[in-house]
């Protein structure tokens, strides 16, 4: 007669746990990812990944006193011409794409290859799902690893956020000057006054400074953020002004 086979060891026992476990971690990091998304449509954010990576770094730099300038306004509580400013500017077919606008990604190839200013084909989506949930990438590795983040994340923020809902915290938590976020923190900052009280000239120049809020100056603009301004100020118009939010979902 055979002998049975006895349990197997205790150390075989713990790694098959462990090896079923990790193979459960994506589906836990996915689901995490879609719980995290969810709450933030109705809970404000009380900041932004960006917003804590900079903090750090002026902390890390020795800057001690350095603090980032962050105070929420909700879309009903800001000058109309700001969201508007910000379609303009950085995505006027924000109303129709589903998160990615190829046509742009392509107009800005080809105006990169030709040698002109740097500007990418990035949504107000893709955008938002970077600064609120990642990382800028400084390495090749991370910067891939950041895009594919990036893209799950707009794919949630799209099918789980209104429109509506994805400009009001963009216009919140956007970079608009070195440790400057948002729309109330940048209307105080630069122009001494409340988010509901900016002009449309001053709107225009919040959203000229976004490619590179820390290069460029919304106070002591130069030649570029001039003429981005008066550029933004026509497609303002073009768009339809207010009258575009307004009819978002």
């Amino acid at each position: 007669m055979m002998a049975q086979a006895g349990p197997p060891p205790a150390g075989s026992r713990r790694r098959r746990r462990w090896w079923r476990r990790l193979l459960w971690l994506p589906a836990w990091l996915l689901l995490a990812s879609v719980m995290q998304v969810l709450v933030l449509r109705f809970v404000d954010p009380p900041f932004s990944a960006f917003m804590a990576i900079r903090q750090v770094d002026a902390w890390r730099a020795g800057q001690r006193d350095f603090r980032i300038a962050y105070d929420w306004r909700g879309l009903d509580a800001m000058a109309p011409c700001l969201p508007v400013a910000l379609i303009a500017a950085e995505d006027q077919n924000f109303a129709t794409h589903s998160g990615f606008d190829l046509e742009a990604i392509r107009q800005a190839r080809e105006r990169n290859a030709r040698g002109g200013r740097l500007r990418g084909g990035s949504t107000i989506s893709q955008q938002l799902a970077k600064n609120l949930f990642l990382w800028q990438g400084r390495s090749p590795a991370s910067r891939w690893a950041r895009k594919g983040l990036e893209s799950w994340y707009t794919v949630l923020l799209e099918l789980l956020w209104p429109k509506r809902r994805i400009l009001e915290v963009y216009a919140n938590v956007a970079e608009f000057g070195d440790g400057v976020y948002g729309a109330q923190a940048a209307a105080r900052s630069f122009f001494g006054r409340d988010a509901s009280a900016l002009s449309t000239t001053q709107c225009a120049r919040l959203a000229a400074v976004l490619p590179s809020p820390r290069r460029y100056s919304a106070t002591r603009p130069g030649p570029y953020v001039q003429q981005r301004t008066r550029a933004i100020e026509r497609n303002m118009r073009q768009i339809g002004g207010s009258a575009y939010v307004e009819a978002l979902d």
